[in-house]
């Protein structure tokens, strides 16, 4: 790294990242004013920016947030979240902690059929009626949907955006994450309900008034317009069925996402300009600036050589490489968005598992998924859910703020990264 432009890089990324860390400035104007510097000093263009499939804005992520975000918006107008918010407070007869089991589980489960960030788009509008219900704070309960999500994610090919990546690059298959990933996965789900009864225990207070006044409640007085609600559930319905036979139709998830958009709100009678009111534009240029942040340091270099350092000291051990590339994976996650962090590794743990030859448990792919996946769950931008979260969040009036975010993000990472190390030694060597 002798070029000058890449020690700016640098310099520009440590900046914005620690203007978001202190939140002296908003984290958008954080994130779009280290771009512009990234564009100003030449670590990136305008090619490399916008059109560059390795180091520019990740449009299918963008596009992909856009259209169900347009959905979810549309949704919201039929009551549908108030009736899921009654149903799931009722279940749980209105005690918080078993509310935020129950969201938990379902987001975990959810996840790992959509993407994440499609999930906590749906279950956050419903967390945040919840909690308005129980007179509970909204900030505990959306963390730890954020880090199922995340935690749920890590168990299919389509749950989180790197796990295609892998899966593209490595030859695997839907059934391979099934097979290794998916049991891990729902042990670390029930670590996650555990973690979260010591974490936010001062946040689970009973109010026996309130808890009895929903009881009484009807769920189904709660949907506004029926015929909506079912217009909205067949397109929700025929993207999810999209996204799940992406292997066969080829179309990627945001080019499902935008069809059901435009598809519900040529349908429907709502109008275009209130659905695109519901998308949260301040997220998705948050995503924006942070995309070509992350692409001038991929452009000068800077995380290429940081991956071969990584890649020197793997050597030629195929343990001690797993173990270094899991908890690499899990720190550097932390600091960048993981999608990119996995695009710039891919190639580099594929000459890994070249050089070892070719390992057919691909435990080196395995322990890059796991890092990247569980390690996005450390600070308030290391995954894409995060940033959405924190986004509905703030726009609902219940912000969250970075370090309140991190200081549970770092312990559930901590943990979930050590009992996966665990795993990928009991599993790939020690019983083999």
């Amino acid at each position: 790294m002798n070029d000058w432009h890449s020690w700016a890089a640098i310099a520009v990324f440590v900046g914005a990242y620690a203007l978001i860390i202190a939140e002296k400035i908003h984290r958008v104007a954080a994130a779009l004013g280290g771009a512009g510097l990234m564009l100003a000093i030449g670590a990136s263009d305008d090619r490399a920016a916008f059109y560059s499939t390795e180091s520019g804005i990740d449009w299918n992520v963008i596009f992909l947030l856009t259209g169900m975000m347009m959905i979810v918006g549309v949704l919201k107008r039929t009551g549908m979240f108030e009736y899921l918010a009654i149903w799931a407070v009722k279940k749980a007869r209105a005690r918080p902690f078993r509310v935020m089991v129950m969201l938990i589980v379902i987001t975990a489960m959810a996840s790992a059929l959509l993407d994440n960030v499609t999930t906590v788009l749906l279950i956050a509008p419903v967390t945040l009626l919840v909690c308005e219900r129980l007179a509970l704070p909204a900030a505990p309960f959306l963390i730890a949907e954020v880090f199922a999500s995340n935690i749920g994610g890590t168990a299919t090919l389509v749950g989180d955006p790197p796990n295609i990546i892998v899966a593209s690059r490595a030859g695997l298959t839907f059934n391979d994450f099934l097979v290794h990933l998916a049991p891990l996965s729902a042990v670390l789900t029930a670590v996650l309900v555990l973690l979260c009864r010591v974490m936010f225990r001062e946040s689970f207070v009973y109010d026996e008034q309130r808890a009895a006044a929903i009881m009484e409640l009807e769920e189904r007085e709660a949907i506004t317009n029926p015929r909506l609600l079912v217009q909205g559930l067949l397109v929700l319905a025929l993207v999810v069925t999209g996204f799940v036979l992406h292997p066969v139709l080829q179309y990627e998830p945001s080019i499902v996402a935008l069809l059901g958009a435009g598809l519900l709100v040529a349908v429907s009678t709502v109008e275009t300009g209130e659905v695109l009111t519901e998308v949260e534009w301040p997220t998705l240029a948050f995503f924006a600036g942070l995309f070509i942040m992350i692409g001038g340091l991929i452009e000068t270099g800077v995380i290429g050589e940081i991956s071969e350092a990584l890649a020197d000291v793997v050597g030629g051990s195929e343990l001690g490489g797993s173990m270094i590339l899991l908890g690499a994976s899990a720190v550097l996650s932390g600091i960048v968005d993981n999608i990119p962090y996995v695009a710039t590794m891919a190639p580099i743990t594929a000459d890994l598992v070249h050089d070892m030859g070719g390992a057919g448990d691909h435990v080196m792919w395995w322990a890059l998924t796991l890092g990247a996946d569980l390690g996005g769950n450390a600070t308030a931008i290391g995954a894409s859910a995060n940033v959405v979260v924190l986004g509905i969040a703030e726009r609902n009036r219940q912000p969250i703020s970075f370090w309140q975010f991190t200081k549970y993000g770092l312990v559930v990472t901590t943990v979930t990264v050590a009992i996966s190390g665990g795993y990928v030694w009991l599993r790939y060597f020690a019983l083999t």
